[in-house]
């Protein structure tokens, strides 16, 4: 997949975007990640590169305030304290620029512990219920709740889903932006640009079907 992205540049600019902080996205693309794409959104765009070079950085706790910030940290706490599950690990809340990624099963799980919250997640709607009760309880304070990946949900301020990259694309004036992604559905760290009229969107279950989309599409 990585080899046929290299390809696909050499008919149209490539872009990743992805809730993640910078270091898993190297992790996940390799630790020269904005060498190998034209442009590189970590934490939805907030951290944004063009080029290789570093674009421009927001910050979540500027935004939102430290009263709002610390009731949110001090709500998702108490939470997770009473969820009972099979396991759990380190690192429940990341704090990141542009978000607070929430994990009930915490991020430092291993990949077998985290199939299993996944597994059990799919059964019992953890994560689902937690957002759906903290919409209710921060109704009013600006804030949007997004489920992705297996193990966690994303909390940023309202626009700062992935559309927030489209505004630094759409500066660029391309004709067409096309999206792929998997987590379209609403309430899905994909629905926002999924369905956004600046994009043309793909939703896909696998990297060999977006792979198979984009040879249709760019490379006949």
């Amino acid at each position: 997949m990585a080899e046929f992205l290299q390809a696909l540049r050499q008919k149209v600019k490539v872009g990743v975007v992805g809730g993640s902080d910078f270091e898993k996205i190297q992790e996940q693309l390799g630790a020269d990640v904005v060498g190998k794409y034209d442009y590189v959104f970590p934490e939805n765009g907030l951290v944004s590169y063009k080029d290789g070079k570093l674009l421009s950085k927001q910050s979540i706790q500027d935004h939102l305030g430290e009263e709002v910030l610390q009731d949110l940290i001090n709500y998702c706490l108490s939470y997770i304290a009473k969820i009972k599950l099979p396991r759990k690990r380190g690192t429940f809340i990341e704090f990141r620029n542009g978000m607070l990624n929430v994990s009930p099963v915490g991020r430092s799980c291993s990949q077998e512990e985290r199939m299993e919250f996944f597994e059990l997640d799919k059964r019992e709607h953890i994560r689902e219920r937690f957002v759906a009760d903290l919409r209710r309880d921060f109704a009013g304070k600006g804030l949007t709740f997004s489920i992705g990946g297996q193990i966690s949900f994303d909390v940023f301020p309202n626009g700062w889903d992935k559309r927030y990259c489209l505004g630094i694309v759409s500066q660029d004036n391309f004709e067409k932006i096309y999206f792929f992604g998997d987590k379209t559905m609403p309430g899905g760290n994909d629905y926002e640009i999924y369905t956004d009229p600046r994009t043309l969107g793909h939703s896909v279950s696998s990297p060999e079907q977006t792979r198979e989309i984009c040879e249709a599409l760019f490379l006949k």
